[in-house]
């Protein structure tokens, strides 16, 4: 099995899959490298084949565990960063995860806690780091409970339901998998871009930029 691959996830493991690699993903730091947005549009598409392809999931238990994985994966990070401190991370010589790091402490100090949080889970390994981090930088537990979870739901609910309402829209659009998760990597990263741009032209004492 190739851990890079949502196809291969989800044609090895199925719903099970879902699972392990949202809470890998949210709540691991070496699950950074894990395939979060493309998985969870596969395994929406994959919800509209027929029962008889190679690889068919149920949406409602698509949903459930995708739910269920993105929240207690991040709940799992919050309390390890919270007990294991900075070490935690500053045991990871990874680069990718320290520029991680430097992206998930600029969110926090432009935007706050809620706003933070949410946003992280629409960017690759941001989204590994923040929560470890929101521990160690002693984010109050009710408020960063409040808003992963309203973040989880968006990311994990809205990218696989999308991945399922463009699959039955277009008979056969599971043949062009790789261009699509190309395009789902993208889309990802709008949120984000386009928070940064109103950060900028906000002023230095805008409140706005604490939430």
């Amino acid at each position: 099995m190739n851990p890079l691959s949502a196809t291969s996830w989800l044609s090895s493991l199925g719903t099970a899959g879902v699972f392990l690699v949202l809470f890998a993903e949210t709540g691991l730091l070496v699950g950074f490298f894990l395939p979060g947005d493309s998985l969870l549009f596969t395994a929406g598409l994959f919800c509209t084949t027929s029962a008889s392809a190679p690889v068919h999931l149920s949406l409602p238990l698509v949903l459930v565990a995708s739910v269920a994985g993105a929240i207690s994966g991040a709940q799992v990070g919050f309390v390890l960063g919270r007990r294991g401190g900075r070490a935690l991370l500053g045991k990871i010589g990874n680069p990718h995860l320290h520029r991680g790091v430097e992206r998930a402490e600029e969110l926090f100090s432009r935007y706050g806690h809620a706003k933070a949080i949410v946003l992280a889970r629409f960017v690759p390994v941001v989204r590994t780091v923040l929560n470890p981090l929101a521990g160690i930088l002693d984010v109050p537990a009710r408020t960063f409970l409040v808003w992963q979870v309203l973040g989880g739901l968006l990311w994990s609910v809205g990218v696989t339901l999308a991945g399922y309402v463009l699959g039955a829209s277009i008979p056969g659009i599971d043949q062009y998998l790789l261009p699509i998760i190309a395009v789902v990597v993208v889309v990802s990263l709008i949120p984000l871009a386009l928070e940064l741009r109103r950060g900028r032209k906000r002023p230095s004492g805008d409140p706005d930029r604490r939430l």
